[in-house]
């Protein structure tokens, strides 16, 4: 089922997410419902407070990016994974831009620097940990949906500039004022 995604504005986006334990009701149904969500919305990420849960979940797949020529070559190896009760262990490597945008935050995006290497702490859908390095492409979007289960947002990453240039759209998303060609969910007015 294609779930909305909460737009920018929604609070559930500056929550810090909860761990959940393998009892926690639908979860593999709630997933399967992440990944049509996010293909339907042409992403390569989705973490659970954009849908509206306040938990430490989040899926992501950049074997999709490999497709594209100008990203591919940021992406050795891509990947489809569920991440469930993440910890980010260690950023590492070197500082690089790239423009990010947002399935919660449509119609905006801006360059975000990060480190080219995250190691990270992740339990399964059969709740077993395992820990592994990613660099590159894969990284940043794993940085990118460690940020959403943390309460933070890309553009809180974005040079002051950038900032003062995309605060009207962000205003205009918090009231519903965006078109995307995914099912938005806004605060109430």
């Amino acid at each position: 089922m294609i779930l909305p995604i909460f737009a920018y504005g929604q609070p559930v986006l500056k929550k810090v997410g909860e761990p959940i334990s393998a009892d926690y009701p639908g979860l593999e149904e709630l997933v399967e419902n992440m990944w049509q969500t996010m293909y339907k919305a042409h992403g390569v990420g989705l973490a659970a407070p954009q849908i509206g849960l306040s938990i430490r979940l989040f899926v992501v797949d950049t074997l999709q990016v490999q497709k594209d020529k100008e990203a591919a070559d940021k992406v050795m190896d891509g990947f489809k994974k569920v991440f469930i009760n993440p910890v980010a262990l260690e950023e590492s490597g070197d500082a690089w831009k790239y423009e990010e945008g947002c399935l919660s935050i449509p119609d905006v995006r801006g360059e975000v620097e990060r480190l080219s290497e995250i190691r990270i702490k992740y339990q399964d859908l059969e709740f077993n940990w395992h820990e592994a390095t990613f660099t590159g492409l894969n990284a940043r979007v794993i940085q990118h949906e460690y940020d959403h289960i943390e309460g933070r947002l890309f553009v809180e990453k974005l040079k002051p500039l950038k900032k003062r240039l995309v605060q009207r759209k962000l205003d205009m998303i918090k009231v519903g004022k965006v078109d995307a060609d995914y099912k938005l969910k806004f605060v109430k007015a």
